[in-house]
């Protein structure tokens, strides 16, 4: 159990220390981390994973180390894992809060920031390129993504809204459809 719990801090630790960008670019390492390296989930899980965390308040990241955490050893595995998860970003940013006034207006800083955006964007792209490939792809699961986006990208909806109309819209699709797990 000690070894299992060390692990997983160990193994968020990494991931929240070497990540820029946020849960959404944290996804992908969580995966690789996750299903291929540890084998403490599966692919299916990681959907249900990053659809559970993404639908619960709070960051995603920490979401799904939680709920990972909980899957491997219980509580005690949740908070390891979110303390795993959560360590780095917190003792960067106190460090960074301290220094960053000082530097933010030297041009080298700034362009820093413009590269580690680009590569940030870069990383959400494979999680979503990684997350469609799980997907179905049938006429309903397409029509409700771009409705989604729409909703989202054009009509500025609330994200949960969305996740609620889009749930709904799966169980009502499958009750009348008589669909089964």
């Amino acid at each position: 159990m000690k070894k299992d719990l060390w692990q997983l801090f160990a193994a968020f630790l990494k991931i929240g220390a070497f990540t820029f960008g946020g849960g959404y670019a944290m996804i992908p390492l969580i995966q690789r981390e996750a299903v291929e390296h540890r084998h403490w989930v599966t692919e299916a899980d990681i959907l249900d994973v990053v659809a559970i965390a993404e639908s619960t308040p709070g960051p995603i990241a920490i979401n799904a180390a939680t709920f990972i955490g909980q899957k491997v050893a219980g509580p005690a595995g949740s908070f390891c894992a979110t303390l795993g998860v959560v360590l780095p970003s917190f003792v960067i940013i106190s460090v960074l809060s301290l220094v960053l006034q000082a530097f933010s207006s030297l041009r080298v800083v700034r362009y820093a920031f413009w590269g580690i955006r680009a590569g940030v964007l870069a990383l959400i792209l494979r999680a979503l390129v990684t997350l469609f490939r799980q997907c179905r792809k049938d006429a309903f699961a397409l029509t409700v993504m771009a409705s989604a986006f729409v909703l989202v990208a054009l009509f500025g909806l609330s994200a949960i809204r969305v996740i609620l109309l889009c749930a709904a819209a799966g169980i009502l699709f499958g009750l009348c459809r008589g669909v089964e797990g």
